[in-house]
């Protein structure tokens, strides 16, 4: 399968997870281990990194939301603030998995390649595809080697490291497969949505 195809596919089954709740929610979710601990390791790793941003989450919907108190006394959450909350952040969860996930199946060079021929027809409007491709890269080497510390002086005492990574992305054409691979994932993305629609 072609690099631009996985990457379309894996984009659409993200796009559609969105609309998971409960308990396929939950059983996304916990699906995770199957790649592979390093992939579980990762992904943990990224949630450490935005746990203020899902506690913030957690306070902001829990709290905020209007409906019966979660217990009875003070400072109480509502239950349909709390369930808001958890379905948010379970979303949240779900695309930090699908970058790990992404990052596990898919070789940097592929990764690349498939990327640079997505930016390929936005060149059309002004945008250069080769200067995305390095800021993606520069993203993805940033959540690779950033540095553990906590303190932000000791980040910026970090000393600068030059690094030169030469990429050889040898793109091939898409085939009749690739186009059939990318449809089906589209229609899937629809029925998702449509069942999504359906449910509220």
């Amino acid at each position: 399968m072609h690099p631009t195809t996985r990457l379309v596919v894996w984009f659409f089954v993200l796009l559609g997870s969105q609309c998971l709740t409960g308990v396929p929610l939950l059983l996304a979710l916990l699906a995770l281990p199957v790649f592979g601990t390093l992939a579980l390791r990762r992904c943990a790793c990224l949630v450490w990194r935005m746990r203020w941003l899902l506690i913030a989450l957690l306070c902001i919907l829990g709290w905020g939301g209007a409906g019966e108190p979660l217990w009875n006394g003070v400072l109480a959450p509502s239950r349909e603030g709390v369930a808001a909350a958890l379905t948010q952040i379970g979303h949240l969860l779900l695309v930090l998995m699908g970058v790990t996930v992404l990052r596990e199946l898919l070789p940097l060079n592929d990764l690349m390649t498939g990327a640079h021929r997505l930016f390929e027809p936005l060149r059309r409007v002004g945008f250069d595809p080769d200067r995305g491709l390095v800021r993606l890269l520069l993203v993805l080497r940033h959540l690779e080697t950033m540095p553990k510390r906590t303190d932000w002086r000791g980040v910026l005492d970090q000393p600068a490291v030059v690094t030169v990574e030469v990429f050889e992305m040898a793109d091939r054409p898409l085939g009749l497969a690739d186009y059939l691979t990318m449809v089906g994932a589209l229609a899937m993305l629809g029925v998702a949505v449509v069942f999504c629609f359906r449910l509220y």
